[in-house]
């Protein structure tokens, strides 16, 4: 089973527009944007993975804090789509996110993330609780995505911990401290998320010098992958054995909304390592994945024979040994 823990959940919202005109362009204004589609789902980094695994068979767990009727709405479509949940209720409202695709600009969305509601230290407890429950059944556990407010920075740090104690092998997918101070203490596979800021804790990753002195510090910390995105369609795998550059050989122009690619990105690498593949090739898969997923409106794109059609676009080159 693979256990997936997503501490600030969503309700994420998305609207297709043929034009985002400028608030300067008609400043005396008001502004009308109608949108041609729009959309609303589950959301979460962790959420998003476990709606990818049991979408391809595999068992999964969501965990993680919800809130009010945006909080119902994120468990019924979990449900709905195969997904066990096993969150901590708290009052409040669990936030929405809100991303336009305007044509002809889609893998540069507007995105609007609200902060989520404040977690109170007493259903944190809870969590924990459950949290460590849960790691008896696990094999792998995907700590991903922001930290809600009242929550430390540390808590990925925390539960990374409490993980490898229990034997638990364990996939982090986040940013800025909360993941740094996670990987000090040696998770098993780290996928930094650098949308906001080009940092992996203290270290700039620009260039792809930069990303390989990244992941050679998380491999010293005891990591045993670390994979950084170079640029849209390329990443670079860090691993005690050696450094890998992949590539996806597709034209931006192609690409229809890339949130959410990220996700089935991770989703894809832990699909093929639970069928036992070797990680370079759970990687590629990985990639695939994520190139489908930004090829199709919907968040992630959820059909394996698509998948495997755009693994033979995802190029994979061995750089150098550690």
């Amino acid at each position: 089973m693979i256990l997936t823990v997503t501490l600030n959940p969503t309700l994420d919202k998305f609207y297709w527009v043929d034009h985002l005109p400028l608030s300067l362009e008609r400043a005396e204004e008001e502004i009308l944007i109608r949108a041609r589609k729009s959309t609303a789902s589950a959301g979460g980094k962790g959420i998003n993975v476990s709606i990818f695994l049991a979408c391809m068979g595999v068992e999964t767990v969501a965990m993680g804090f919800l809130a009010g009727h945006t909080g119902q709405i994120i468990l019924r479509d979990l449900l709905e789509k195969g997904v066990t949940a096993n969150f901590v209720w708290i009052e409040g409202e669990n936030r929405t996110n809100v991303t336009i695709i305007e044509k002809g600009r889609e893998y540069h969305p507007v995105k609007i993330h609200e902060e989520g509601p404040r977690i109170p230290s007493h259903a944190q407890e809870i969590f924990l609780r459950k949290y460590r429950r849960m790691l008896k059944r696990a094999e792998y556990v995907v700590l991903a995505g922001a930290i809600p407010p009242g929550v430390p920075d540390t808590v990925y740090r925390e539960l990374t911990q409490e993980a490898k104690e229990a034997g638990v092998k364990v996939v982090l997918h986040a940013g800025r401290r909360p993941l740094w101070e996670a990987v000090k203490v040696g998770p098993y596979f780290v996928k930094p998320d650098v949308r906001e800021e080009l940092m992996v804790g203290d270290m700039p990753v620009r260039t792809e010098g930069e990303i390989i002195a990244a992941g050679k510090r998380a491999v010293e910390y005891g990591c045993q992958a670390c994979l950084i995105s170079h640029h849209v369609t390329g990443d670079v795998l860090i691993t005690p054995e050696g450094i890998w550059e992949y590539e996806a050989k597709v034209p931006l122009t192609k690409f229809k909304n890339l949130v959410g690619a990220d996700d089935a990105l991770v989703g894809g690498v832990l699909y093929r390592l639970a069928r036992g593949d070797k990680l370079t090739e759970a990687v590629r898969f990985g990639m695939a994945a994520a190139v489908a997923s930004a090829e199709v409106e919907p968040k992630m794109c959820l059909a394996p024979a698509a998948i495997e059609h755009e693994m033979r676009a995802v190029e994979v080159q061995f750089k150098e040994g550690l």
